[in-house]
């Protein structure tokens, strides 16, 4: 018994311990991202790296949901002769829901894998030692330009999705399910309020700042070789994915809760 309770205590303490590790890099980061210098160039570069680049498979994510809870909507709609609301619950799921969480899954997979890889590699290379014996402070040349892109591009690529989500929707219920068109348009616009785009964006921004924070703080905690490296990505698309979907029903009852 005593054993048991020592096992769980032990990781208990583990838990809160690796939680202020991340808190305290998660502000030392903060801190750097309001304060100069700043590497705009890099900072460009990443924004490239993680907007323009992730555009294409967030398109495709969000357009084939779109397309899918159109023709899942109707099959379930049409039992209460309620085929009217489909376009309702295509630009409300999408906007609120879906494209956030969709887009912010697929950055995690794509992005954080790739930032905990590459400057996982640099800290088993010593690369960073190497910045900071060349007066370079890592944070502000590594995590700060990585974070920033990560914090302003996702909801851009957002707002992408919504379009491209819902007119994923519009195609099938005007070409396959028979809807016309000017009606489904009308119903799209009418139920849309600034509040259900605004909330997908804020989420968006917050998933984009989970997500780089979390592929720089295991890249850069990594150790022990490619091995170390290996576990740093993992770790950082599990961590992440699993705050996307805790802080998603966290913003959603801010946004939402009555």
């Amino acid at each position: 018994m005593i054993r048991l309770l020592r096992s769980i205590g032990a990781g208990f303490l583990g838990f809160l311990q690796g939680t202020g590790r991340i808190m305290l890099f998660a502000l030392t980061a903060v801190m750097h991202c309001v304060l100069p210098p700043f590497y705009f160039r890099l900072i460009g570069r990443q924004m490239l790296d993680i907007g323009y680049y992730s555009l294409p498979v967030v398109g495709m994510t969000t357009l084939f949901s779109g397309m899918v809870l159109a023709l899942q909507s109707y099959s379930g709609f049409a039992r209460f002769s309620a085929e009217s609301a489909i376009a309702t619950v295509v630009v409300l799921s999408m906007t609120r829901e879906l494209a956030p969480v969709l887009a912010g899954l697929m950055v995690a997979g794509r992005v954080g894998a790739a930032i905990a890889a590459e400057i996982g590699t640099m800290r088993v290379t010593e690369q960073i030692d190497a910045l900071t014996t060349l007066s370079t402070n890592p944070f502000k040349y590594l995590v700060v330009p990585r974070i920033l892109a990560g914090t302003l591009m996702l909801p851009l690529l957002v707002l992408t999705g919504d379009i491209i989500g819902v007119f994923g929707g519009y195609i099938v219920a005007v070409y396959q399910l028979g809807f016309n068109p000017g009606t489904y348009i009308k119903n799209t616009a009418e139920y849309l309020e600034f509040i259900d785009v605004v909330s997908g964006l804020v989420k968006a921004a917050v998933f984009g700042f989970l997500i780089s924070l979390m592929g720089c703080y295991h890249g850069y905690q990594s150790r022990g070789g490619a091995q170390g490296v290996g576990a740093a990505t993992t770790n950082a698309v599990v961590s992440a994915s699993i705050l996307i979907l805790i802080f998603n029903y966290v913003i959603t009852g801010l946004f939402f809760e009555r």
